[in-house]
């Protein structure tokens, strides 16, 4: 079983989106990351979060890599909630210095209102974080808005009580003509599908999932009745990840001339990246 399984995506969507990278910790492999961002502007990370518990425990340097996160970290006294907590942020971090040629330690992670990531300073760069059980996956995208959502693979879905909650006139005359085993599964495709698509909006659970949809079988986006609702610049993909996971990308193309060189100092404000440098000196 490969660690990376792609399952579906709409024509021409998946050489768009970079292919989802297993990193198994602090160590990487980070090569792939920033070769995503070089080729197609985006990279994807996938990994777990006891993938990354010694390093981060032992490491000394762990509270300047958090940041503005530290305290939240001291606080949390659950075991458990603290390490899944440090994880998922220094997975953040690392696959965002990976991408734009810099250290972990001088990027400045903040939250919008909702909770969603994002680089202080960088404004053209997008992030998107998910976990679920012990998986932990990131995107980065320079190109536009990104999303990521990923649910286990086994878990099971009720067509019959979410289909008027989830699924647009079209997607359920598509689930219904499926055998039942085939109908859940791609249920739970669309559904991480369209998690991924409201993430990289900004809009969560707050977008009604009934309102857009996608094609049963493929990953273009539809509007209720059945007919395309974008033309290029979405591109989606589900990948199996670790075997037991499905995760799904959603990935916008702005169509702005966006720079190649996204190395964090060429993108970073001069003034920023003076204060950033002054906090870590005084630290």
């Amino acid at each position: 079983m490969t660690q990376t399984e792609p399952t579906t995506a709409a024509p021409g969507h998946a050489g768009r989106i970079t292919e989802p990278i297993h990193v198994s910790g602090p160590d990487g492999p980070w090569e792939p990351v920033r070769e995503g961002m070089d080729l197609r502007g985006n990279a994807v990370v996938h990994t777990t979060w006891g993938e990354w518990l010694t390093g981060a425990v032992a490491d000394p340097s762990l509270r300047p890599l958090l940041g503005r996160d530290w305290q939240r970290y001291r606080r949390t006294t659950d075991p458990t909630i603290r390490f899944r907590f440090v994880a998922s942020r220094l997975a953040t971090k690392f696959t965002a210095a990976a991408a734009l040629g810099t250290r972990p330690a001088e990027l400045d992670l903040a939250y919008k209102i909702g909770g969603r990531p994002y680089l202080r300073g960088l404004d053209q760069i997008d992030v998107s974080l998910t976990h679920t059980d012990d998986l932990i996956a990131v995107g980065i995208s320079r190109s536009g808005r990104i999303g990521v959502d990923a649910e286990p693979a086994d878990r099971h879905m009720s067509f019959e009580l979410l289909q008027n909650h989830v699924c647009t006139p079209a997607e359920r005359a598509g689930l219904t003509a499926l055998p039942e085993a085939e109908r859940t599964a791609e249920l739970l495709r669309l559904w991480t599908l369209k998690e991924a698509y409201t993430k990289a909006l900004g809009q969560g659970l707050r977008l009604g999932f009934t309102e857009f949809g996608f094609g049963v079988g493929a990953g273009g986006l539809f509007a209720p009745d059945g007919t395309p609702a974008a033309r290029d610049e979405w591109a989606f993909t589900t990948h199996r990840v670790l075997g037991r996971y499905l995760l799904s990308v959603a990935c916008h193309d702005s169509g702005l001339d966006t720079s190649r060189d996204t190395a964090v100092r060429t993108m970073l404000d001069e003034g920023f990246m003076g204060a950033v440098a002054g906090l870590l000196d005084s630290g």
